[in-house]
Order: C-alpha cells, then structure tokens, then sequence
C-alpha cells in the first residue's frame, strides 16, 4: 500500500478514529454526510491538520507519528478542492506552474509542464486568461492540473464536482475518470455524491460519526448497504430482522415474505423499482402487501420517488404518469405490494 493512515482527532463532538490504505494506482472514495468526519481526515492527510493520534505513512515515509509532524508544503501531494480555488491574481499556466515553482523548478521548465497538462485536461490555448474568465468546469480542470503537473504521490479530491451544473458534472466526471485511471500514485476522494463514489472509486469506505461502517467495491457496497444512510444513498429501503424460514420478522414491527429460506439476523433490503403501488388491495401473486401512507414525493426525471411509512417502511418509484393517475398526495394513503422474489436477504 502506498498509503496507510491511522488517524485519530477530536474536535468538538466529533471523534474521529479511522484507518484507510489506498494502492499506487489506486482511487479510495471516502463517503458519509455532513459532520461524519470526512474533510477531517483529508486535512489531516494534506498536512493541514495534525492528529490527535496514529499516523499517516506514504510510500513508507511517515508524514505523522512517532512525534513527526510533515507540514503540508513539504508533503509530495496534489489537491483539488470543491470551489477550485485557483489564485484570481494569477493567470491559468501560472496556477498551474505554482507548485513547481515553490519547489525550485525553473520558470520556462514550470511553464512548459503546465502548458503540457493545460492541454491534457482540454484548455489548450487558455493559459493566458486569469481564472474570472473560466467556466465553473475550466475552472476544476485547471485545478486537476495544477494538482498533478508535480507527479505528487498522493491525490486529495475534496468534493471536486460538487459546484458543477449538472450537465457540466457529467462532462468533468468522465474526464476526471481517464485522469484517475493514467495517474501512478494514491488517490483519495471525499465526497457525499454516491454517484462520483460509484463511477470514479476502486474502492469504498463510508463513514459516519467518525467511523467506517462499511467498505468494500462500489458494486458491494450498492448491493448489500449495512446501514439505512447508505441504503438511502443507493435507493434501497434496509429492514434489519431475524429470518425465520421464509419469513423476515422486521426489528421494527411487521414481516416481509422471502422467495429463499434463511436464518437468523439478516438485512432485508428492497428496491423503489420492486414496489408496485394500488388505490385498493391488491389481488393475484404477491405475498407481501401493506397498507401506506405518502410521506415524501420527489420529482426524479420522468418518475416520482415516493416515500411511504407503513408497517414496513419502504421507497417506491412511479412514473409521473402514474403518480397523476393515482392521484397521490403527500398523507394519502394507498396500498404497496412486492413480490418474495423481489426482496435480497443477506446476513448481518
């Protein structure tokens, strides 16, 4: 592993206590909402925040621990932040040069560096303009460049496509996909966006309140999420229970019909696509329908992302048309039916 940090900080209420290990070649997304510690543990790898404990070792040097504390001009590491944060003084080619520049490198040598990644990150001939005269997504493109012109070992993305419209975001996330796969060193991702977690990461670690909860490839962690944030994130209503045969007796009240027989504490778990929703009980095949009620309707697209609490809880996802024609409305109550078939059982 080219990194491995350790890190404990305290601060406040927070108590953050992590472990993380990232490849060479390798991209780590760190995900969790707001306040789970996340910026936290990308100050403290840039060197911007000392820790309370552990440490944090890069191609076997320690930049914390054992009572070193590297500061962060001294850490070979590239970073791009949310909002870019390009020097506004300075123009696009010497944003980007600035970093070889402060480590010695000649001006023509720096020049021609950043000439040459203005060009692979598609601002070619736009070196000249200060950054006021950037789109939003020219904008993180410089920054990506400014962040890996100096070949760093690590790379530190703090919510890079967070400001982007949504046209553009998909635009840079491609590009930012190619970048990631041709670069050598680590590379850490901090992000509350499953979907830059899914389409840019190797790997997965969500954290809340301080704590990994789950790791594991993108595809592991949408397939069987451990905690209801993550099941949220993916799409999916998590019902913690005990299995019974075919029958999944939910901690919270109610049971859920299974196609497979299991045994002991498991997790439930069922897609918004899986939940056909009725005005009236439904008749015919399905061996799990509830009565509901609307708690929630997001608009997605072409189709409605409902809410519904219940006996079991669950996230169903109509079209517009169908919302219309049910005439659904926020406390309204209707019926919710999914098939055994439909419903994943895995341990807990």
């Amino acid at each position: 592993m080219s990194l491995r940090a350790a890190v404990a900080v305290r601060r406040g209420t927070l108590d953050l206590q992590l472990d993380v290990e990232v490849a060479d070649g390798e991209v780590l997304a760190v995900l969790g909402p707001n306040g789970a510690g996340k910026s936290t543990l990308l100050r403290v790898l840039a060197g911007l925040l000392p820790p309370d404990g552990g440490s944090v070792v890069v191609d076997g040097e320690v930049w914390d621990g054992d009572g070193a504390h590297r500061p962060a001009h001294r850490r070979p590491l590239g970073m791009v932040f949310q909002d870019a944060l390009l020097f506004p003084h300075l123009s696009v080619a010497d944003n980007v040069a600035f970093g070889l520049r402060t480590r010695g490198t000649g001006k023509p040598a720096a020049r021609r560096s950043a000439d040459e990644w203005l060009t692979r990150v598609g601002l070619d001939g736009l070196g000249g303009r200060r950054p006021a005269e950037l789109s939003g997504g020219q904008a993180q493109r410089a920054a990506l460049a400014r962040a890996l012109v100096g070949q760093p070992a690590l790379l530190l993305l703090d919510e890079p496509l967070s400001a982007l419209d949504a046209r553009t975001r998909l635009t840079v996330r491609a590009e930012l996909r190619r970048h990631l796969a041709e670069f050598r060193g680590s590379t850490v991702l901090v992000t509350h966006d499953p979907v830059d977690a899914m389409a840019l990461a190797d790997r997965v670690v969500v954290v809340e309140e301080g704590r990994v909860v789950q790791a594991g490839t993108p595809q592991e962690i949408a397939r069987r999420p451990r905690t209801d944030y993550v099941a949220r994130l993916v799409g999916l209503a998590l019902l913690p229970g005990t299995a019974e045969g075919r029958t999944v007796r939910v901690d919270g009240g109610g049971a859920v019909s299974v196609a497979e027989e299991a045994t002991g504490a498991v997790f439930a778990a069922i897609r918004p696509e899986s939940v056909a929703l009725y005005l009236s009980r439904p008749d015919g095949s399905p061996r799990n329908v509830w009565p509901v009620t609307l708690v929630g309707a997001t608009p997605h697209g072409a189709t409605v992302r409902c809410d519904l609490a219940g006996e079991v809880p669950l996230v169903a996802d109509v079209t517009a048309t169908a919302f219309a024609e049910l005439g659904l409305v926020v406390g309204g109550q209707v019926w919710a039916a999914v098939k055994a078939s439909e419903v994943a059982v895995y341990e807990r």
